[in-house]
């Protein structure tokens, strides 16, 4: 199979190592987060070290740039950039979406995945610091004004084959009920609308969740304080149910650790101009970006989705965005089913070529899927 050669033929490369930054606090556990809508997250006080970036501000979990020896940076022309991790876990993960990615790519399991996965733009590293590589991703969330986001690791397992014994059983003791669930969620964050907040939950509430409290523990994620946002859960539902059907229709390749991103638009489309016009009196969140609106302001939300598109009109210069703007980038896509939601898969560091089904991740996904059923149908 053309994914297993290109997988086998992998070449490890030196590690990226992280620049000195400020340290960033780390959320606790236990009870949320709260994060007032509209204000960003403190970051590195000198800037000028990430030529233009900063530490991505809405991240629920994963590697943190400034708390981690590696982490995700947001480059100023909206695309994310993921930092390599040490080999083999970091060249594994390029190997993978430049095997997905690659011009010349023929195989229909492939193309089909790239359906469900961020666009991969190439390499990046900041000319300050140009032995440290990044992965060059699509921000799935820059099209949302309020972006919810949850992200879940999906599989019976959260180590690979040749994982040591050691590591084994240090992912076990993190979650012992892996298994049997077949996934964890790692972090989310969800918005209040009565608030105007986000509260956020990380690691240590999905580890936190047992076989009965699973479902109330992850309906959280669709409660925006007033009511449960069943649009989102039912078209979350049918995103989830696509990537099950790639997994079902392919034997080519196995995910260990790999997680599935959920993002949903926070901000309802059935709140009225006054409703608005109350909950965004003087600034919109677009992700790292706080606009300043003054005077008159047309709340409507097909004006407040385009002006939230036309936030970042500054493109960078620089060579490695041609890839970025030539694929038109830029653009959003609308939504036919009417809700805003995406469902990608995400953390590509543990892929390998198989030659059957990958049983530990589609285990997964029907549980979830079963409890997102769940979820729809307790509210019927």
């Amino acid at each position: 199979m053309e994914s297993s050669v290109a997988l086998s033929r992998l070449e490890l490369t030196p590690a990226a190592s992280a620049g000195g930054v400020a340290l960033t606090s780390r959320l606790s556990g236990g009870a949320p987060a709260k994060e007032k809508s509209g204000q960003l997250s403190s970051g590195p006080q000198n800037q000028a070290h990430f030529n233009g970036c900063v530490p991505l501000s809405h991240q629920v979990a994963g590697h943190k740039y400034g708390v981690d020896k590696v982490g995700i940076l947001q480059h100023p022309d909206g695309t994310v950039l993921k930092q390599l991790q040490p080999p083999p876990r970091g060249p594994r993960e390029l190997q993978f979406y430049s095997m997905v990615y690659a011009e010349d790519c023929c195989d229909p399991c492939l193309v089909d995945l790239q359906t469900y996965l961020p666009k991969y733009y190439g390499t990046w590293s900041s000319p300050d610091s140009p032995n440290d590589l990044y992965l060059k991703l699509e921000d799935v969330t820059r099209r949302f004004i309020k972006p919810c986001i949850m992200d879940v690791k999906l599989g019976q397992r959260s180590y690979d084959p040749f994982a040591s014994q050691e590591k084994r059983e240090q992912q076990i003791r993190k979650y012992p009920l892996m298994e049997e669930i077949g996934f964890l969620v790692l972090g989310l964050r969800v918005y209040k609308v009565c608030t105007d907040t986000f509260e956020s939950y990380d690691q240590h509430y999905g580890r936190g969740l047992v076989k009965d409290t699973l479902k109330d523990g992850l309906a959280k994620f669709f409660h925006n304080g007033v009511s449960l946002r069943k649009d989102a859960v039912a078209a979350s539902i049918r995103r989830v149910q696509r990537i099950l059907h790639w997994f079902e229709s392919q034997q080519q390749l196995t995910f260990y650790a790999s997680s599935l991103l959920f993002v949903y638009e926070g901000l309802p489309s059935s709140f009225s101009s006054s409703s608005l016009s109350s909950l965004l009196k003087e600034v919109a969140e677009y992700n790292n970006n706080i606009i300043q609106v003054a005077g008159h302001w047309d709340y409507s939300l097909d004006t407040v989705y385009t002006n939230h598109r036309k936030g970042d009109d500054s493109q960078s210069e620089d060579k490695d965005n041609s890839a970025w703007k030539q694929s038109g980038g830029d653009e959003t896509e609308g939504n036919a089913e009417g809700t805003e939601v995406e469902v990608r898969m995400i953390d590509f560091a543990h892929v390998f070529p198989s030659e059957s089904h990958d049983h530990g991740y589609i285990y997964g996904l029907k549980h979830l899927l079963k409890v997102l059923e769940q979820i729809l149908c307790d509210t019927a």
